[in-house]
C-alpha cells in the first residue's frame, strides 16, 4: 500500500507513519487520530460517516479463528457470478489498455465493490498496474477502509477508479463522485455500475437508482467514452419475479428460501438480456446501467444531456 497516496480524510492532509496501531493527521490544526486495524487503515471521520471506528476494532478483537468454514464461504464467494454483466469485461479491459499506453506504474482505485466485481481481475492481475481495493465493511479484503463520501487520498494521485454496485448503498451519490474527481489525475479514467430497475438490496444501505440519463448527469463532470446497460429488462424481471415471490414470505426463513426459488428460476429470463443487447428499449428498462469516461475539466451541460436521450421513447 502506496502511504504516501493516503490523506486525512477530514482534512485531506498528510498523515504520520503507523505508530501503536494508530495514524494521525500531520496538520496541527486537524490532528486527527485513526486506528490500524490487523495492518489496515481504518480512515474514517466518524462525524461524517455513518461508520464508527469502534466497529472495526470491536470485531479484530472477536474475530473467530479462520477455520474450514470460512474457507469454504471464500471459495463460494469467489465463484464466478451467473448474473448478466454485458459491460465490465469489455471497459475494464479498454481501460487496463489505455492505462499501459500512458506507461508507468498507474495506481487503479477500486472503490467499494471489491476484487470480485466482474472483470477487475484483468487490472488485478496486470502487474504493471496498482490496485488499491477500498471498501467500508470490517470483513472485506480492502487494504484500506475508508467511507466513499470521504476518500483518504491525495488530490490528483490516482490514474483510475473503479466504482461497481456501489453509488445505490451511499447516502449521498453525487458528493462520492465528487471525490472520485478529486482523486483522479487530469484524464484519469472512471468504470461505474448502478443499478436503475433494481428492487431494494443490503438493507438499510440502499438509497439511490439512475437511469441512464440519471448516471450521465451524475458523472456531468467526465468526458464519456461509451455508456448503456450491464443488464437489461430480462434481468429487471427476475429481480421482481424474486421479490415478488419473496413478499409471501412470513419469516426469514421462508423469505430466503423464496428468494433462492426465484433467483434459480430467473435465471433463464436474464439470459434474454444477450439477445436484447443494447436496443434502445432495452435501455429504457434496464436493470443496471454503465459509464466509462475519462475526468473533464468541464462539466456537460443538461441540454447535451437530454439531447443524448438513446431510449426509445421518441416524438
Amino acid at each position: 500500500m502506496p502511504r504516501e497516496l493516503l490523506r486525512c480524510p477530514r482534512c485531506k492532509g498528510p498523515l504520520t507513519p503507523p505508530h501503536n496501531n494508530a495514524m494521525r493527521c500531520a496538520d496541527g490544526a486537524c490532528a486527527r487520530s485513526y486506528p490500524v486495524v490487523n495492518g489496515k487503515p481504518v480512515l474514517i471521520d466518524e462525524e461524517r460517516s455513518a461508520f464508527l471506528h469502534a466497529d472495526y476494532l470491536m470485531r479484530a478483537a472477536t474475530s473467530p479463528p479462520d477455520g474450514a468454514l470460512a474457507a469454504v464461504k471464500r471459495w463460494l464467494r469467489g465463484l464466478p457470478s451467473p448474473s448478466v454483466n454485458m459491460s465490465a469485461v469489455r471497459c475494464l479491459a479498454r481501460m487496463r489498455d489505455m492505462l499501459l499506453g500512458r506507461g508507468g506504474n498507474p495506481v487503479v482505485l477500486v472503490v467499494g465493490g471489491g476484487l470480485r466485481g466482474k472483470g477487475v481481475s484483468q487490472l488485478a492481475d496486470t502487474p504493471a498496474l496498482r490496485v488499491i481495493n477500498v471498501d467500508p465493511a470490517p470483513d472485506s479484503a480492502a487494504l484500506v477502509f475508508c467511507d466513499a463520501h470521504d476518500l483518504p487520498f491525495a488530490d490528483g494521485s490516482v490514474d483510475a477508479v473503479v466504482v461497481q454496485a456501489l453509488l445505490q448503498h451511499v447516502a449521498d451519490p453525487w458528493r462520492c463522485v465528487d471525490e472520485i474527481h478529486r482523486v483522479l489525475k487530469p484524464e484519469g479514467i472512471v468504470y461505474s455500475e448502478t443499478p436503475f430497475m433494481q428492487q431494494v438490496h443490503l438493507r438499510g444501505y440502499d438509497f439511490a437508482r439512475f437511469s441512464h440519463l440519471g448516471h450521465r448527469r451524475l458523472f456531468r463532470r467526465f468526458a464519456e467514452l461509451e455508456s448503456g446497460a450491464v443488464a437489461g429488462p430480462g434481468t429487471a424481471l427476475a429481480w421482481a419475479w424474486r421479490y415478488f415471490l419473496t413478499s409471501f414470505a412470513r419469516s426469514p426463513r421462508a423469505a430466503k428460501v423464496l428468494f433462492w426459488i426465484g433467483r434459480v428460476t430467473g435465471l433463464v429470463i436474464e439470459q434474454f438480456d444477450h439477445l436484447l443487447g443494447q436496443r434502445p428499449g432495452a435501455l429504457d428498462g434496464a436493470s443496471c446501467v454503465y459509464f466509462l469516461g475519462t475526468r473533464s475539466p468541464r462539466a456537460i451541460s443538461d441540454r447535451d444531456m437530454i439531447a443524448g436521450y438513446r431510449g426509445a421513447q421518441r416524438g
